[in-house]
């Protein structure tokens, strides 16, 4: 059975199924379309799929011409899970976001393979890319498939390859992005590695699932905890009257030693404000009390209320009261030059504005109207930049700094500009750092 599916991927003849056509799962499927494998595409968003099926994208930065190149080369996408059959291999790249308590959520990744678990056969590999506590794959996912009547490692497959996508960075690709892996037995495991092999550059092999799960955690962690460290400093430094931007740059120049994470109004995307929350969760049933991790997670959570203080303050210099003011955020996407808007802390802090009374705003050239949301609801769309409009709010706030924002006219024009993101180095009579 292992040979079968080895030989099956090594002459490409085995066909892909990815479960979840998101920021994801989507680039993965380009990819294994480009070498040659035919994709079978899975997604319980049936506007997603008639999208793709019609050679369009819903994500910027995925062209249609890459999708509809993949259509041509086999590409299918369905909202029907019973196809499950025909894949050899079934990709799992699901959302794993937190409840309302903070607690991890995998609604999502334990309904879909309970949906394929009906469908699937021996011979299939499964592979879980959604990010989430060391335990995940063998706790939930290996008695599901197991009670479908196959043997892990003997008839069926398992392994867990954490997603590694940045959207927007155009120095990495899905294909450069070296690949960890790891399976539930040996077996598993050089499957899995032949599988990402195919079409990454390299495969990271690591010793289990648990050690694939916590490699994750960790580079996500560890990305949280610095920018909470920054973001610290940033509030200290702001009373000193010292920019922390200046600060970071002069440091940055150090050869060794030292990497530089930048401040900001609050942590966004999918990965980095929720991740860490999936190891303190899973870590208080050993007994252990991660208190790095959860200040870090407070500090940072805590920036969106530190930049409205700052907006509140700078407005009451000028004589203005929060409410009622008319507030313009720039950007709403999560980071730079992206339309991802998940966790974006630009969303918390227009809730924030609006709770507070102001007149909220936003413009940004990669999101033209504000998206349907699980938890947020604005009915607003982009506002365009000229110097009427920007010189017509009272305030300004980048939270979010793309490159297409003029931000010459932007400190020409406003009245107030809280800038949150360090763009501006030059300090002005109109522009207050947050």
């Amino acid at each position: 059975m292992k040979q079968q599916l080895l030989n099956r991927i090594a002459d490409k003849s085995a066909v892909i199924g990815i479960v979840g056509l998101g920021y994801v799962g989507l680039p993965l499927m380009l990819r294994f379309a480009e070498v040659g494998y035919k994709v079978l595409g899975f997604d319980i968003d049936q506007s997603k799929v008639d999208a793709l099926m019609a050679g369009k994208s819903y994500i910027e930065h995925i062209s249609a011409d890459s999708i509809a190149t993949a259509l041509t080369r086999g590409f299918e996408a369905t909202t029907d899970f019973s196809r499950a059959g025909e894949a050899d291999t079934l990709i799992l790249c699901v959302p794993t976001p937190l409840n309302k308590y903070r607690e991890p959520d995998l609604s999502f990744v334990l309904n879909t393979i309970d949906s394929l678990v009906p469908f699937l056969r021996e011979g299939h590999l499964v592979s879980l890319e959604s990010t989430t506590y060391p335990g995940t794959t063998d706790e939930e996912l290996l008695p599901r498939i197991e009670s479908r009547g196959l043997k892990i490692g003997e008839n069926a497959f398992l392994v867990f390859s954490p997603e590694r996508e940045d959207p927007g960075n155009p120095d990495f690709t899905t294909r450069t992005i070296p690949k960890v892996c790891g399976g539930v037995t040996e077996a598993c495991q050089e499957i899995g590695v032949a599988l990402y092999g195919a079409v990454i550059d390299k495969v990271v092999p690591v010793s289990s699932t648990r050690a694939a799960e916590m490699t994750k955690l960790l580079e996500n962690i560890h990305r949280a905890v610095n920018i909470g460290l920054v973001n610290e400093m940033k509030i200290v430094a702001d009373k000193m009257g010292i920019d922390i931007h200046e600060v970071i740059r002069a440091a940055a120049t150090k050869p060794f030693g030292f990497v530089p994470y930048y401040p900001g109004p609050g942590l966004g995307g999918h990965c980095i404000p929720i991740d860490p929350f999936y190891l303190t969760w899973k870590a208080r049933e050993y007994g252990v009390n991660t208190r790095f991790i959860e200040l870090a997670g407070e500090v940072n959570s805590n920036m969106p209320d530190y930049v409205v203080s700052k907006v509140a303050a700078a407005l009451n210099l000028r004589k203005k009261a929060i409410n009622g003011s008319k507030v313009l955020v720039l950007g709403i996407a999560y980071k730079k030059n992206v339309d991802d808007m998940r966790e974006s802390p630009s969303v918390f802090l227009m809730e924030k504005l609006r709770d507070l009374g102001a007149e909220v705003s936003y413009s940004d050239p990669h999101v033209p109207v504000f998206p349907k949301m699980r938890e947020h609801h604005f009915e607003l769309s982009s506002v365009p930049l000229t110097a009427e409009s920007i010189a017509s709010y009272d305030c300004v706030l980048l939270a979010t700094d793309h490159d297409k924002f003029d931000y010459e006219l932007l400190k020409a024009k406003a009245q107030l500009l809280v800038d949150s993101r360090g763009k501006y180095l030059q300090p002005a009579d109109n522009i207050v750092k947050a």
